[in-house]
């Protein structure tokens, strides 16, 4: 896998690979996210753009194509290889990117928005991502992935009403469609090559989609990305009306908040990770991360009005937010085989993909009939479930200490053997 170092940094190799894999997602993100916020907008300018129901389908058709190829993407990098599965996701969203630029209507922008999330490479990269870096290191790759993400869309919130008058929408799907050329280039030529195993070389394990759903664990850390984004969803159907009318910003100033949120949940994250990485206490981590997750919900149905409370409470609600995308697919890697990686992330994947969904039905429907604390209330008990399934789980132990130890990695709450004394001790 990778070159042995010390334990306490990540290699060259490892970083490398972070950076180029977190910079696909940065690429094909910041096309995606430059969509958003003008799109409406823009919508009725086209025929059939003055439905509101075929702009909403025109931005969800991304997410229910993205849903629906995870589990194909994810088996068949298991079986074909990283590379080239990444590749293809990414030659599907450029042409996507491209024929929405070109749509005369907005039947054929629907059309590019399907073929965009055609190139569903969440699990080819994060499994990749999995296959180069240890144990003790790989909760940090998943950060910088996760953080790529969190950053474009920040960027997008500046950048995407600056460039729309610039160059049109059709500039911007273009540009999209650019990026994700740029990070075909990246893919083959900066991405270091994949282990013998991730490569085909290892055969594929018989039945690897069925025992991915059937574990316990697995099952744990998929409720928790749909609770997770059900969340997230829920609460953007809400806060950005409330900047506005709380806040007295205009829709182009939301990023005046978001940016700063956004950039200090990462200095604030960073150091946590690391401190619970190298002592051991992940588990605490993620369970406290799920914690103050509830306490944003609980808070803001209580003073979303109170536009300072809400501003520390976005950046409450980043810090944990981050913290989990990063834990939760690092904990999937570290409880499915090597060689089925890929398919456990297209399962977690395509949970995520349902999750976005649902949070944004419920949360819109909830906020038309009862009122924007109502979707804050529907968040509290999500969490608060999802705080009770993750309660119970039994994460794997970091890699370091069992390398220390001269233990073979378990998970917490396993007995093993004590060397020399053959007895057991609880881990």
């Amino acid at each position: 896998m990778t070159s042995t170092v010390s334990s306490g940094r990540m290699s060259p190799l490892e970083l490398r690979a972070s950076l180029s894999l977190a910079s696909l997602f940065a690429l094909r993100m910041l096309g995606l996210f430059l969509i958003l916020p003008v799109f409406a907008v823009h919508a009725l300018q086209l025929p059939g753009g003055d439905s509101q129901t075929l702009v909403g389908i025109a931005l969800g058709t991304y997410g229910l194509t993205q849903g629906l190829l995870q589990i194909p993407y994810g088996m068949a990098s298991d079986r074909h290889g990283r590379k080239r599965v990444i590749v293809i996701g990414l030659v599907l969203f450029a042409l996507g990117s491209f024929v929405a630029a070109w749509g005369p209507s907005i039947e054929v922008v629907i059309l590019g928005r399907a073929l965009q999330g055609a190139g569903a490479i969440s699990a080819p990269v994060t499994a990749f991502a999995a296959d180069i870096t240890r144990e003790e290191h790989r909760t940090k790759a998943m950060a910088m992935i996760g953080g790529s993400i969190g950053l474009m869309f920040a960027v997008s919130l500046v950048a995407a009403p600056a460039l729309y008058p610039l160059i049109g929408m059709g500039g911007l799907f273009g540009m999209t469609g650019l990026l994700a050329l740029a990070a075909v280039w990246v893919t083959l030529a900066v991405v270091p090559e994949e282990p013998a195993f991730a490569a085909g070389e290892r055969r594929v394990q018989p039945g690897a989609l069925r025992s991915v759903l059937r574990n316990t664990e697995q099952l744990r850390l998929n409720f928790g990305i749909f609770s997770l984004h059900v969340v997230l969803m829920a609460i953007f159907v809400v806060v950005p009306g409330a900047l506005v009318r709380y806040g007295g910003l205009a829709v182009s100033e939301h990023w005046k908040v978001y940016l700063p949120a956004v950039v200090g949940s990462f200095a604030l994250m960073a150091p946590l990770i690391i401190h619970a990485e190298r002592s051991g206490r992940m588990k605490f981590l993620f369970v406290g991360s799920i914690a103050l997750l509830l306490a944003v919900e609980l808070g803001f149905a209580v003073c979303l009005s109170n536009f300072p409370y809400a501003v520390v409470l976005l950046l409450a609600f980043f810090v944990a937010f981050n913290i989990l995308e990063a834990s939760l697919p690092s904990l999937v890697t570290r409880f499915a085989p090597a060689a089925s990686r890929g398919t456990a992330l297209g399962v977690y994947n395509t949970t995520q993909a349902l999750g976005l969904f649902a949070g944004g039905a419920a949360g819109g429907w909830l906020a038309q009939h009862w009122g924007e604390s109502s979707v804050f209330v529907f968040g509290i008990a999500v969490v608060a479930l999802w705080l009770i399934v993750a309660s119970g789980m039994r994460l794997p132990v970091d890699a370091a200490d069992l390398s220390r130890a001269g233990e073979a990695p378990r998970a917490e709450g396993v007995s093993s053997p004590v060397p020399g004394t053959g007895r057991e001790k609880t881990i």
